[in-house]
């Protein structure tokens, strides 16, 4: 299905130019078919496309020119009205049905990207949820083996979050897990992946990242959100397992377990810190 994702990569300059040669294409075929024959039916093609894949903005436009082109066509091609007000009369009911349909079209094309949206996204913190992050992870995962490039991957546990909710409320155990999401999607980069493994529980990929810079920048967050929570005065702290691969392992499972078991390792340690790991093999 290469061909919708295409057209959906297409910028608003391209659907402006292809719908006005759709659009003056057709009112040419219209003209040569007659007055006679209706044609109106054909100019929703261009404006379904451009509603769809476009702005809703260029979709009226379309619309407009459209009607315009419809009426142009069918005047040049001798049609003869009992009054002149009547083509113009045709021009704007014709005008007001591409209108609604590109209208429809934008509204439709909105909730389906919502959808979409939802579908990957994890409502309560804005990360990715755990299925569109092992999606995503098991790509990166196929090209750090391809090109050999070292990756790593974090495991971030919430401590103390049970006896959160149950001494200050949800509410309050919701505000730290956006409080957390906010966080990381702030702190690391656009190429880096933050995903919500299920309750209290998230794990990073930093694509291209050595343990050395693993180290730093995973000592920051943990830092920010340790004094964030202390700030609020809430008993929170963060358990993180955060595993450096110099050699990529064969599947995103692996790399989870290999961070999930690190931070395990923090927890019986006594909670709240990181541990670092290298793995060359």
């Amino acid at each position: 299905m290469r061909f919708p994702v295409e057209l959906e990569q297409r910028s608003p300059a391209f659907w402006a130019v292809s719908g006005t040669v759709l659009v003056a294409g057709l009112g040419v075929v219209d003209y040569f078919t007659g007055y006679e024959i209706s044609f109106s039916l054909f100019y929703l093609i261009p404006v379904f496309l451009v509603g769809w894949y476009s702005t809703r903005h260029l979709a009226l436009s379309i619309s407009g020119l459209s009607a315009i082109v419809w009426l142009g066509a069918d005047v040049a091609s001798g049609a003869r009205y009992t009054n002149a007000v009547i083509p113009v009369w045709n021009m704007l009911i014709r005008l007001g049905f591409f209108v609604t349909v590109a209208s429809l079209l934008g509204a439709l094309r909105a909730a389906h990207e919502r959808e979409q949206r939802f579908a990957r996204i994890d409502h309560l913190t804005g990360v990715l949820n755990a299925r569109h992050f092992l999606e995503l992870a098991d790509a990166e995962l196929a090209r750090s083996r391809r090109y050999a490039r070292t990756f790593t991957v974090a495991y971030l546990d919430v401590d103390n979050f049970k006896e959160m909710n149950d001494r200050f409320g949800h509410a309050a155990g919701d505000q730290v897990l956006q409080a957390v999401g906010q966080h990381l999607r702030d702190a690391l980069r656009r190429t880096d992946l933050v995903g919500r493994m299920g309750g209290d529980e998230f794990v990073l990929l930093l694509p291209e990242t050595s343990d050395e810079a693993a180290r730093a920048v995973m000592t920051k967050v943990h830092d920010a959100l340790s004094a964030q929570m202390r700030q609020w005065s809430w008993p929170v702290t963060f358990s993180v397992g955060v595993v450096t691969f110099a050699t990529p392992p064969d599947s995103v499972a692996d790399i989870i377990k290999s961070a999930d078991n690190l931070m395990y390792a923090v927890k019986r340690s006594g909670k709240g810190s990181v541990h670092f790991l290298t793995r060359r093999g």
